[in-house]
């Protein structure tokens, strides 16, 4: 070797042996000191080898289980590697396969030789006791790796650069953190003192005097240490960090801890005594004393083992210490000061190369603690986006303070002094002030503060409070003395410079960042703040245009919010203020208040006022970002070149080329072959791919290829196809109207027209792999699925189902089914003889697909059905496209190669084959693989067989012996390993043992993490396991790969003197593709959700990346694999905060310096799920996660530390559309009590006339004018109205954009026609209701609601209750208060009002198929009201207990007893919600709900009536109506508790007793319910506004009690409901309750009262809703009218009614004609109840002294 000429390492001029150079990774001080020089195997002194550990403790006795080391480890494939060359890689067994890294081979002169590489590797392994299976893998990965760079780049420059990848380049996560935690002062200071006290001293500011320490020179120092090393030391840490990654199981979510290790392992290797060792270390070592502490911690930390299972603890994220903790303590040298061994002693005290001996000796348990508390709360809010609410509430101040002059005015005048308005605007700035010192404070309780960061915290508030002072403390004086004769201008100077300082400071705390003031955390040059800028603060640079943008933007949406809002807002509402502001009623007087409240109402109103038109003025700032955007999106799509308006002709004639200039490597080829021939090939592989998809028919397919023809000279020539030469635009001659394969050449064509990265040729393209998460997902759809009605719902078969959606495609398919079938009955002799056989004998294959049921012939059809629904089958071959693509390319642009194999097809297929999978690996990570059902197991071995490249990560499981951990594997098998004869399994080609199990949070990340380590190549696409791809898109594979900008890579070294400065630009991190939903042709709800996702996906993407503020947002998108596995893998993992974990990915890279990207000419298919239920759970699910975004560190570093115009950015882009929606919501509900306020005004005093002028017309005493609030509310409502419908903007213009002004109107028509903003109103309050709830008490749970097609009916009981909680109940609230209000002032503008609020409640009926079907209308009833009275006899999956008991749990939670009942599998876990969060939402927020609403009532009622007789106390009569219910419920109780108590044990064997009890207690409930009603109608005097109001303040008051008797009075829940069979049973004996026998009955009896309420409230809203449900039944052909707005569906192309039996049919008709009398009679009832009193009012007159009284 040393032999070898020295041209072999460049880098080692002085010596020929590359070898011998002293390796300078760390700073110059330290090459002194002999223990770093780098010893190889030559110069190692033989002396007795030490042992393992510190040298007094023997390795047999070291720990209690050493004999643990000496597990056998079963080699996988029996290992070839020590066998030297002979070994070609664990693939070795495919065929073609001679040289495994053809770019690494010896005649490319490379710097090491693979069998070299392949010691280094067997070296580390046995010095540091790592896995021979891991070693083999990551042996793999890396030669994968140099194999990939090396194709497009010397072997020399592809080691360095990914050495400086890696470890040592700038952008090395490594090098980052090695300055961050200042580990530079530690090396450099060497062993003489003491390293741990002299480093800690230098933070503070101590020996800082020699220069050497400083920073830029000890980066110097380290690029020269890393320039000197020879590329032997360079391959061994690449190594030694690829072993330490490759078997860290969970820890490599913490990827500065692994950066710690590694740097232990790097210093231990050099040491004198890990070179004198001789023996290995015994396998699986690390894994054992490195990993499994770490890991047990983690686990530990989430979960407790309770009789030898797994069981969650009950923490919620602040009392976890997550990965996220644990890994902040290595950022810091005082974090790393903290890890001490079992004797005290800490870890920084020990010389480093010692340190990895220690590491198996630190008390893990010790070391870690909380970095960030999440706390449920909404300060995060606050603290996170505090900008936001300064720059809203301060100018909002600022707005209305000026322009309600009349409200500070003294009492004698109209107009305050100049002063004074001056001074009172000023004190916007105290609120801006305040809201920071909120925010400072609640920033406190998030961050521990012991931890040096709070310091600047108190500064921060210190500073605070003097600015409050200078912006609060003026108004004090100018008050004092405004209004005394004054001569000088002193208090006009004072309010004005005021004025100015409140200014300032608004704009101050409202656009610099607050991480930045006071102890810059983002730039500041301190070395304190290096390590949260490092990981943190790192954003990558915006170029100069796009930072222009940026800000420009901003600057336009809030310049014109803030012009609009002033005239449209404050200064219109400076007239209603004006009338308002002193008006003070006149007689009105209250029993008990006299007229202190009454007289003050309309100051109450006009406070509601100022809440509304602050709420609207939030609202309008999304309004005009939403404009900007889509104006600056649009001109930025004009900008890259894509358009509608380019002529269609035109895209289609250029097509071929563009293929040629821009999808083929043509730089590099020969000029032999015409362009045309090139081009020709890539387009008929692509229009026959997608005829073998039977999107085509065979004379599509002929129009639309290139045919050789009879030139005219005899020569053969090309013939382009019509499509390209003759197109007129009409595409029906070419492929099928409307059709996917129209849809995607379209798309193709028009994606070619942008300007695209060059490509490189095949064989030098980067390697890639495509990683698939699976859980449980549809393999393949089996045939009982697709011919079998899943149940009565459904109405039809999946196959129907799928033939209604693809008819086209259905055709197609047949009739190639029956070409098949003639061709196989001619070769088998059997052709029939008739010719002219019937159609009858084709029937079969239109209805099923096939004729005879030979497995060949049914497997085409579950094939053809699974690639139109959501499975892995379909995920699978849409993405082996690659594998397609890169063959094709590669014989389309190496012809060559098909004149080398002429003739011989066999071995061109190995070539192509070979090419292909060098460049393209597919793993799907199946974590169940192990655990598979029979039929599933089946599915996957087809998967493999027909796809023999595709890889199955799985885990297995080896049970251990008692009280031990079983022992898990990652697996790693694919279609060519052979099959064990033994177990019928096929064999591993790794395994590779890990800590523990690994799935500890919310799953798909886990199962990410545990497969990532067999990955190969540079980039990584993370696809779901609901998505496709199509051959075309496949074909761009190497224009999208050069986006990451690493195809032309300098020559320097990133470590020259000059050649680092080459490197310096931020790498891509992440490169975001369009998503297409494949679902979008089903109806109304289909279009929506396809809709968003245009405009989420396509629209904001294209202006958010260009101005740096797009996220990762899931999943088509390509991630650059070292810097994500590097910087804590590709999502993130602690269960229930990361809900949502590839945003936290996207998140995580932005602030740690990678940039994001997103393209436009790359689609990838996405499926959804478009059921109305189905949207909801996702929406749900969106919201729950973003509530749990809102508690993360990720947030509060985005929120605290970007500049203005990124932070908006990041805003408005993701949490802000969120909150957005919950202030949409409340603007409702604000609006609301607003209305009920003025309507109250309105009602009880006289309203003056006025002139055209607005003046009072004389002659009106006592008057007051109210005039200007009328027209206050008309603009809010407009106001709404345009925040609303502002929504659809986006989707219209996106329409307009990509296919022109028609289709854009007609598909607006068609969803305005189909009532799509209901849905709208409807989702946005599921979207704001999950985050509140979430934000409150956690838990993110969702109710299923099953995944049935969207063409299932659902019974009105389930969607009852499923939404009741979210939307139904606050809808029903607001429809009271509408009704209140339409009666007090009526305008016409109330209508917009009456549809979105009744939308809340009826949405889910809506969007429901056949909802209006008299039969199953009427079905459905008879279901709902033994829903309402089921399950307290028996316990039954659906009952409206069940229901109850449920959305209790939320606050009371469950016990933890388990007493395994069968009805426990109901419920998940949920612990108790914590009592600030109950306290607050369930105590305090319903209290002042109720004041509100009491208060209007007493307005109204303190006014004398019309004989001029003062009312009774209101307040009474609201308490008797109110409480006299919940009383009456209780009596009935705790009789019917005895009698059953005493009855209930001799009626034993009466099986039904309990039921009737219930029934007994449930009607008596509602008959007092009614009665009370009844009572209070007649209090009121059949006034029919007063009685409204009333019942809204009686509602609210029976709320506030039932939610605080279980907030307060309720523990926790029982898993299953046997108190509520004992209950009603009186059985208490035998439940298994033990001594909490006693207790149970009080609790009960608490709940028992609440729920009796409960139950007669949800009976009559069932009631009201069917009753509001009922009118459209009626109408004729509703079904069929319903089903057209619902699936935009012909009524002949609709899906049939469902066929029943005649016995059925006569079941149903009897039950129809049944309960129709029922629900008439009910209807007629409560009509009744209400009508008859109001109609016969005269006639009814009672003589009581009681009721005059109350």
């Amino acid at each position: 070797m040393a032999g070898q000429p020295p041209s072999r390492n460049p880098f080692s001029p002085q010596t020929p042996s590359p070898y011998s150079q002293p390796s300078r990774q760390y700073s110059a001080e330290s090459v002194g000191s002999d223990n770093y020089s780098s010893r190889n195997a030559s110069s190692v002194p033989l002396a007795g080898p030490n042992s393992y550990y510190d040298q007094n403790t023997p390795i047999s006795g070291s720990t209690d289980d050493g004999s643990e080391f000496h597990r056998h480890y079963a080699a996988s494939i029996d290992s070839h590697m020590s066998t030297g060359s002979q070994y070609q890689g664990p693939f070795a067994d495919l065929p073609g396969s001679k040289e495994p890294y053809p770019a690494w081979s010896a005649e490319r002169q490379i710097p090491i030789s693979t069998e070299e590489i392949e010691d280094i590797f067997l070296d580390l392994t046995h010095k540091f006791g790592f896995q021979k299976d891991s070693m083999r893998n990551m042996f793999d990965f890396l030669m994968q790796a140099l194999d990939s760079r090396a194709s497009r780049m010397t072997p020399n420059q592809a080691l360095l650069t990914l050495h400086a990848d890696y470890i040592g380049g700038q952008h090395a996560n490594y090098r980052r953190w090695y300055f961050a935690a200042q580990l530079n002062l530690d090396d450099a200071v060497g062993q003489s003192q003491n390293p741990g006290l002299q480093r800690l001293r230098s933070v503070k500011g101590g020996n800082k005097s020699a220069s050497t320490k400083s920073l830029d020179s000890a980066l110097n120092r380290w690029r020269n240490a890393m320039h000197n090393m020879s590329q032997y030391d360079r391959l061994r840490q690449l190594a030694l960090w690829l072993l330490v990654w490759g078997e860290a199981g969970n820890v490599r979510f913490t990827p500065e801890c692994l950066c710690f290790i590694f740097k232990c392992a790097d210093d231990y290797y050099r040491s004198p005594e890990c070179q004198a060792r001789q023996d290995p270390v015994p396998e699986g070592l690390y894994l054992e004393t490195v990993v499994k502490p770490l890991y047990r911690f983690m686990r530990d930390q989430g979960y407790e083992v309770l009789e030898g299972k797994f069981v969650r603890k009950e923490k919620d994220h602040h009392q976890i210490i997550g990965y996220d903790d644990i890994n902040q303590l290595f950022w810091y040298p005082e974090g790393l000061a903290k890890i001490v061994l079992n004797d005290n002693t800490r870890l920084i005290d020990v010389a480093p190369t010692q340190r990895w001996t220690k590491l198996h000796k630190v008390d893990w348990n010790k070391v870690f603690f909380k970095t960030f508390f999440e706390r449920r709360s909404l300060a995060h809010l606050l603290v996170n986006f505090n900008r936001v609410w300064i720059l809203h509430i301060g100018f909002f101040w600022f707005y209305t303070a000026y322009n309600s002059p009349r409200v500070y005015a003294p009492h004698n005048k109209k107009l305050p002094s100049a002063a004074m308005t001056w001074s009172a605007t000023a004190l916007g700035g105290g609120v801006s002030t305040m809201i920071m010192i909120m925010a400072t404070l609640a920033e406190f309780s998030h961050i521990p503060t012991s931890w040096h960061n709070a310091s600047h915290l108190t500064t921060r508030l210190v500073f605070l409070l003097i600015v409050l002072g200078l912006t609060v403390g003026p108004t004090f004086y100018i008050a004092l003395v405004d209004g005394k004769p004054q001569t000088n201008n002193i208090p006009l100077i004072i309010g004005i410079v005021q004025f100015f300082v409140s200014v300032v400071a608004t704009l101050a705390f409202g656009l610099i960042p607050s991480g930045r003031m006071f102890g810059d955390r983002v730039s500041g040059k301190s070395r304190k703040y290096l390590a949260s800028q490092t990981f943190t603060a790192s954003y990558p640079t915006l170029t100069r245009g796009a930072r222009a943008a940026s800000i420009l933007l901003w600057v336009l949406v809030f310049g014109c919010k803030f012009a609009e809002s002033y005239f449209f807002l404050a200064e219109s509402f400076s007239s209603p203020v004006a009338v308002m502001a002193r008006t003070k009623v006149q007689g009105c007087n209250d029993k008990y208040f006299g007229s202190a409240l009454c007289s003050n109402q309309v100051p109450f109103a006009l406070a509601i006022m100022y809440i509304m038109d602050l709420v609207l003025f939030f609202l309008d700032t999304y309004l005009w970002y939403i404009i900007w955007v889509v104006v600056f999106s649009i001109s930025r799509s004009f900008f890259l070149g894509i358009s509608i308006w380019t002529p269609w002709a035109e895209v289609y004639t250029r097509l071929p080329k563009r293929i040629y200039a821009k999808m083929l490597a043509t730089s590099e080829m020969e000029v032999k072959y015409k362009p045309k021939v090139l081009v020709s090939q890539v387009w008929n592989a692509i229009i026959i791919s997608m005829y073998r998809e039977h999107l085509l028919s065979i004379d599509h397919v002929q129009r639309l290829l290139y045919h050789q023809v009879d030139g005219p000279d005899g020569h053969r020539t090309l013939r382009a196809p019509p499509f390209f030469t003759s197109n007129t635009g009409n595409s029906g001659d070419f492929f099928p109207q409307g059709g996917e394969a129209e849809r995607r050449i379209s798309f193709f064509a028009s994606s070619l027209t942008i300007a695209i990265p060059e490509p490189l040729p095949v064989d030098a393209m980067p390697t890639f792999t495509v990683l698939v998460p699976h859980y449980s997902e549809k393999i393949l759809l089996s045939l009982r699925e697709i011919i079998r009605e899943e149940d009565q719902n459904t109405r039809v078969t999946m196959l129907e189902y799928l033939k209604q959606l693809h008819p086209v495609e259905w055709d197609n398919f047949v009739k190639d089914t029956k070409i098949l079938a003639e061709e196989s009955a001619q070769f088998d002799g059997t052709a029939s003889s008739n010719e002219k056989a019937s159609r009858a004998d084709d029937l079969p294959f239109y209805c099923i697909g096939f004729k005879t049921s030979a497995p060949e012939y049914t497997l085409r059809t579950r094939i053809w059905a699974s690639l139109r629904a959501q499975t892995l089958y379909r995920t699978v071959s849409g993405m082996m496209n690659y594998a397609k693509a890169i063959k094709l390319l590669y014989r389309v642009e190496n012809p060559q190669i098909v004149q080398r194999f002429a003739g011989n097809t066999d071995r061109l297929e190995r070539e192509l084959e070979r090419m292909s999978r060098r460049k393209f690996k597919f793993a799907v990570s199946m974590q169940r693989y192990a655990k598979f059902n029979k039929e599933e197991q089946e599915n996957a071995e087809f998967l493999l067989r027909a796809y023999p490249d595709l890889q199955i990560a799985y885990l297995d499981e080896e049970p251990a012996g008692k009280g031990k951990d079983p022992r898990l594997f990652s697996i790693l098998i694919d279609g060519h390993s052979e099959i064990d004869e033994k177990t019928g399994k096929r064999k591993p080609k790794f395994r590779v043992e890990l800590p523990g199990n690994p799935i500890l949070g919310d799953g798909k990340s886990d199962n990410q993490n545990h497969a990532i380590i067999f990955y190969r190549g540079e980039y990584l696409q993370l696809i779901d396991a609901n998505q496709d791809n199509y051959l075309e898109e496949c074909l761009k594979i190497r224009n999208i790969m050069a986006e990451f900008e690493q195809y032309s890579i300098s020559g320097q070294s990133p470590y020259a003197q000059w050649g680092h400065k080459e490197f310096s630009k931020h790498p891509v991190a992440i490169v975001g593709m369009r998503e297409y939903i494949f679902s979008e042709n089903i109806g109304v709800l289909g279009d929506i959700a396809a809709g968003k996702e245009q405009t989420f996906g396509t629209m904001t993407p294209r202006t958010l990346a260009w101005i740096g503020g797009k996220l990762h947002y899931g999943h088509p998108d390509f991630l650059n694999a070292t810097f994500m596995t590097t910087r804590g893998g590709v999502s993130k993992a602690q269960k229930g905060l990361h809900l949502n974990e590839d945003i936290f990915a996207g998140m995580n890279a932005m602030g740690r310096g990678g940039r994001i990207k997103h393209l436009e000419y790359y689609q990838c298919g996405k499926g959804r799920d478009l059921g109305f239920g189905t949207i909801l759970n996702f929406q749900t699910k969106l919201g729950t996660g973003m509530g749990e975004q809102m508690l993360s560190r990720e947030y509060y570093y985005l929120g605290t530390q970007l500049p203005m115009d990124r932070f908006l950015t990041f805003y408005y882009g993701h949490p802000g559309f969120h909150i957005n929606n919950i202030l949409v919501i409340y603007s409702v509900q604000v609006f609301m009590i607003t209305l009920l306020y003025i309507g109250t005004l309105n009602k009880q005093l006289a309203i003056c006339n006025v002139d055209a002028r607005g003046d009072v017309l004389p002659g009106q005493p006592g008057c007051y004018n109210l005039i200007p609030v009328f027209d206050w509310v008309h603009r809010c409502i407009v106001s709404i109205f345009l925040v609303f419908f502002i929504a659809f903007l986006p989707l219209f213009l996106q329409e307009l954009l990509e296919r022109g002004t028609g289709k854009a109107l007609i598909r607006l028509g068609k969803h305005f026609l189909s009532l799509s903003p209901v849905f709208e109103v409807f989702s946005t309050q599921i979207y704001s209701q999950s985050i509140l709830s979430n934000l409150t008490f956690g838990g993110a749970r969702y109710i299923a609601t099953g995944r049935g097609f969207a063409t299932t009916r659902i019974s009105f009981t389930i969607l009852y209750s499923r939404f009741a909680g979210p939307s139904i109940y606050m809808g029903m609230r607001n429809v009271l208060i509408l009704l209140y209000a339409t009666m007090a002032i009526w305008t016409p503008y109330l209508i917009y009002f009456w549809f979105s609020v009744l939308s809340l409640c009826i949405a889910p009926f809506v969007f429901n198929p056949h909802q209006f079907s008299f039969p199953e209308f009427i079905i459905d009833y008879r279901e709902f009201l033994r829903w309402m009275s089921r399950g307290n006899s028996r316990t039954k999956a659906s009952s409206w207990y069940g229901y109850c008991r449920l959305s209790r749990t939320m606050i009371t939670g469950y016990k933890k007893k388990k007493l395994g009942h069968p009805s426990e599998k109901l419920s998940g876990d949920v612990p108790r919600a914590g009592w600030r969060a109950v306290i607050f939402a369930e105590v305090v927020w319903p209290l002042c709900g109720a004041a509100i609403f009491i208060i209007a009532y007493m307005f109204v009622k303190s006014f004398p009536d019309q004989n001029g007789r003062q009312n009774p106390s209101p307040l009474i009569r609201i308490a008797v109506i109110a409480v006299g219910p919940v009383v009456w419920n209780a009596t009935i109780l705790i009789a019917l508790f005895f009698i059953s108590l005493l009855f209930g044990t001799m009626l034993d064997s009466w099986t039904k007793f309990a039921s009737v009890m219930a029934a007994i207690a449930h009607f008596l409930c509602l008959i007092g319910l009614v009665a009370f009603f009844e009572f209070f109608w007649f209090l009121e005097l059949w006034d029919a506004s007063h009685a409204v109001l009333g019942i809204i303040s009686i509602i609210a008051i029976q709320r506030a009690i039932q939610k605080i008797l279980i907030a307060v009075f309720l523990t926790r829940e029982y898993k299953h409901d046997e108190t509520n069979r004992a209950w009603w049973s009186g059985k208490w004996h035998g439940r298994g309750f033990g001594t909490s026998a006693l207790s149970q009955p009080a609790r009960e009896y608490i709940v028992k009262i609440v729920e009796m309420s409960l139950w007669s409230s949800d009976f009559l809203l069932g009631h009201v809703l069917m009753i509001i449900l009922t009118p459209p039944t009626l109408i004729p052909f509703i079904d069929k009218l319903h089903s057209m707005m619902m699936f935009w569906l012909r009524p002949s192309k609709q899906i049939r009614p469902p066929l029943f039996s005649t016995k059925q049919k006569r079941q149903r008709r009897w039950i129809v004609v049944k309960y129709t009398v029922v629900y008439t009679l009910m209807v007629a009832l409560l009509v009744a109840l209400i009508a008859l009193p109001a109609l016969f009012r005269d006639h009814i007159t009672f003589n009581c002294t009681v009721c005059r009284n109350i």
